[in-house]
């Protein structure tokens, strides 16, 4: 029962009547999903990362005319400056060189750059949702006092303790533990010390549940009512669900990533820097093995990368067309309404656990 009471605390705090949060998606976070999430008593999400800050305040407002119920918007924090920049562009040279490999680029259009952050974060406190969320690192002490001072909680994603110690020594209110199984980008807040964040969910959350005195939500692969019950069982006070989503309707996922996503095994899916420059977990596709070929360069950073990688997409070549995200238990997502989804699990979570 500590579970469900747990769950309980959380879901009055936050104005949630069902412990399950929305994974801030970067482009996959539409009003509708968040909206059909929230209404069924979880919290919606807005992955606002390449978001500026009219598109933000917009988003906001739509949801609020859909929904009365609390979302969250999460941006990455940002790498502190290059102190190697010729090492940079010669990582940029070598990836430009390898990516010929899989045909020509496509028309030399400049791909604009992602919005200042520093804007990001003022719309994210005139939009005043129910939580602002963080990625690869934490936000500014004097931020931290701002959003508090609106009634804003900070939820901080962590992928190892000494992430999640230093989140929570900075002000946060709710770590999120994200096990290695997660599809999309990995929270770690030294993207060069990915091995220290090489660590499953069930092994991450009872490790942090024992060592932090916030509440920790538990994401990574999460897609049906028997990980919520385990998550809440080791030391959860709630779920984010990001992969297991992605089926649903209201995502307005691509038929071809759905389809990547039926039956796909949790080997299937590979931890790669190929598509933006920081670590994430995606659907395995011989673009993607290319890049882990011996003679292989290492991807260029964020956002070289990326931008990079639209680059090459816009000239019909062999480059996957889109980047297909996936935790390793995609196969459990089911093409169903939103709001049904996340109410089978915690239906079913809560006969398991009582």
């Amino acid at each position: 029962m500590a579970g469900l009471d747990r769950a309980k605390r959380f879901c009055d705090r936050f104005g949630m009547r069902v412990p399950v949060l929305q994974a801030p998606m970067a482009g996959s976070s539409p009003v509708d999903l968040a909206a059909a999430v929230a209404n069924a008593g979880g919290m919606g999400g807005l992955g606002a990362v390449l978001e500026p800050p009219d598109r933000i305040s917009a988003w906001a407002e739509q949801f609020r005319a859909r929904s009365a119920g609390p979302f969250q918007i999460n941006l990455w924090i940002p790498e502190s400056a290059d102190d190697d920049p010729t090492g940079r562009e010669r990582r940029a040279d070598d990836a430009r060189v390898f990516l010929a490999r899989f045909g020509p680029a496509g028309d030399s259009v400049e791909v604009p750059p992602p919005p200042a952050f520093d804007e990001q974060c003022e719309a994210l406190l005139e939009a005043r949702p129910a939580v602002i969320s963080s990625t690869m690192g934490v936000f500014e002490p004097e931020y931290v006092e701002r959003l508090h001072a609106r009634g804003i909680a900070w939820f901080a994603c962590a992928t190892n303790l000494d992430d999640a110690l230093a989140a929570q020594n900075a002000g946060a209110d709710v770590v999120v533990a994200q096990g290695m199984e997660a599809g999309g980008h990995r929270g770690t807040f030294d993207q060069d010390d990915t091995g220290h964040s090489d660590v499953g969910l069930f092994a991450l959350l009872p490790w942090l549940a024992d060592h932090l005195t916030v509440p920790v939500v538990a994401t990574g692969s999460i897609a049906d009512g028997r990980a919520v019950a385990a998550a809440l069982t080791l030391g959860a006070s709630a779920v984010q669900v990001g992969t297991g989503l992605l089926a649903c309707p209201e995502t307005g996922t691509d038929p071809e990533w759905i389809s990547a996503l039926r039956g796909l095994a949790p080997d299937a899916t590979v931890a790669t820097r190929a598509y933006t420059g920081r670590l994430a977990r995606a659907v395995s596709t011989a673009y993607l093995k290319a890049w882990s070929e011996p003679d292989a360069p290492t991807p260029a950073r964020f956002p070289d990368q990326l931008q990079l990688v639209t680059q090459w997409r816009r000239g019909g070549n062999a480059v996957d067309r889109a980047s297909y995200w996936a935790g390793q238990s995609a196969a459990l997502a089911v093409e169903a309404p939103a709001g049904e989804v996340v109410a089978r699990m915690w239906r079913e979570a809560s006969g398991l656990i009582t």
